[in-house]
């Protein structure tokens, strides 16, 4: 298959996914179509959301799909635009530190570490910048849009393409020192996990349905830990993508593919220590001894961290297209494709606040620190909300 049609079907999918309004013209109104998203219904608000601040960031994720992360450290949140807008943001009162134009169709980021920031390019490159003022560093050119935020530690930036590459970059100087090449399937989806960095090693999951721990000193695999396996007839039936943010806790690691599993994974050695059946395409995320994941079909699961079983599932949001759940104060914070911010109690999953920031949804994940919630929308509003409990 040509990559410009992988390319259209992987865009069709990904609309698919994202629970498109336009579905229901497809069919006779007659037809019972089971994936129609459910209409929200009347809860018992017992949490306010009470917005802070909101700001505008360029276009946002533009048109391509994408999922550009805000990134937030030492109260500066920083955050770009598909269009090549990168600023900082003071995180308490929205107020812009500075700005600049990349001249860069951005489709991965914002990675940072130390006074370095990172961003990974549409037609295939990797940047460093500095963090005080968003001047350029260096830039690398690589085979493939990197969908994700490249990440550093002091002496390489890892960065993942979208062809299946891994590629470790010089820190100082921006050069390649090693590459790792992983086979991409037939049909793919639009989207790639961010790479983590723990210890000596990179972690990075693949469109195979599998994690790997490269080594950092010379790219070679430490480990691998199959998350899904492909199974059906047909290239869609076999999709298997790893394309949500993965989380850890300790020497855990924890996964979610599409069509395929939630996985616990010992990141010493890459055993599994605990698995369920799951299709995601948001991530996963961690809190109150729980892990969370937002199935494909809307359902919201609370998995207890020891692998013994399910705490809640929440089946109201029914293929409303949620966001990577995050945990905030109590609650567990998802957004719908409408752009419907929810909160589900940590306890049991119950709907007890709701709020809508912006119409236009809001791939990106979410960032909780404390009470406060910072949502980045689809069309390029930054804002932070406060939640409280309703006395």
């Amino acid at each position: 298959m040509s990559s410009l049609s992988r390319l259209l079907l992987t865009g069709l999918i990904s609309l698919l996914l994202a629970g498109c309004e336009t579905i229901g013209g497809w069919f006779d109104e007659d037809e019972y179509d089971p994936t129609q998203p459910v209409e929200l219904t009347d809860i018992d608000t017992k949490v306010k959301l009470n917005r802070r601040w909101s700001t505008s960031v360029g276009d946002g994720q533009g048109k391509g799909l994408y999922k550009i992360m805000p990134v937030l450290e030492d109260g500066v949140l920083y955050v770009a635009a598909a269009e090549g807008d990168l600023m900082a943001v003071d995180a308490e009162s929205g107020r812009k530190l500075w700005s600049v134009n990349v001249d860069l169709r951005i489709s991965g980021g914002v990675g940072k570490y130390g006074d370095s920031l990172f961003l990974g390019g549409a037609d295939g490159l990797v940047i460093r910048l500095d963090a005080n003022s968003g001047a350029e560093i260096w830039r690398a050119e690589v085979s493939g849009e990197v969908l994700a935020a490249p990440q550093g530690n002091g002496d390489l930036v890892v960065a993942q393409t979208y062809d299946g590459k891994l590629i470790g970059f010089d820190y100082e100087t921006g050069s390649q020192r090693w590459a790792h090449l992983s086979d991409v399937p037939v049909l793919t989806l639009r989207g790639t996990a961010t790479p983590l960095i723990v210890d000596s090693f990179a972690i990075a999951a693949f469109a195979d349905g599998k994690v790997l721990a490269i080594s950092l000193d010379n790219g070679s695999v430490a480990w691998e830990a199959r998350v899904a396996i492909p199974q059906g007839r047909s290239e869609i039936e076999r999709i298997v993508d790893i394309d949500g943010s993965m989380a850890t806790q300790g020497l855990e690691l924890y996964v979610a593919s599409y069509q395929g599993r939630l996985a616990a994974v010992e990141m010493r050695a890459g055993r599994k220590i605990w698995q369920r059946n799951v299709s995601s395409v948001s991530g996963v995320s961690v809190g109150f001894g729980n892990v969370y994941v937002a199935d494909q079909d809307g359902t919201v699961s609370a998995y207890l961290r020891n692998g013994q079983g399910v705490r809640w599932q929440n089946i109201q949001l029914g293929y409303r297209g949620l966001s990577r759940p995050t945990p905030v104060s109590s609650y567990v914070a998802v957004v719908d494709f409408e752009g419907y911010l929810h909160l589900l109690s940590q306890l049991d999953g119950e709907i007890v606040g709701r709020t809508r920031p912006d119409g236009s949804g809001a791939r990106a994940d979410m960032i909780a620190d404390g009470n406060r919630l910072y949502i980045y929308s689809n069309d390029g509003k930054l804002m932070a909300y406060d939640v409280a409990a309703i006395d």
